[in-house]
């Protein structure tokens, strides 16, 4: 049995996912506002987390 005839649905199919999935990632982006002020205010607050949760540095004794 050739094992091309197998195949080439397979690739057939491989092709068309990747293609669908191109259009879905494109209409996300264009409906997703511009990432840069969102991550910067969600950086901004991990930053702030890890300072409330971080303990306090020990004084240093002379």
């Amino acid at each position: 049995m050739n094992s091309e005839t197998y195949l080439a649905p397979h690739t057939l199919r491989a092709a068309d996912l990747r293609a669908d999935a191109d259009a879905h990632r494109l209409a996300l982006a264009a409906k997703r506002p511009p990432r840069d002020l969102r991550t910067r205010v969600g950086w901004t607050l991990v930053e702030v987390g890890l300072r409330l949760a971080s303990a306090p540095p020990k004084p240093r004794l002379a």
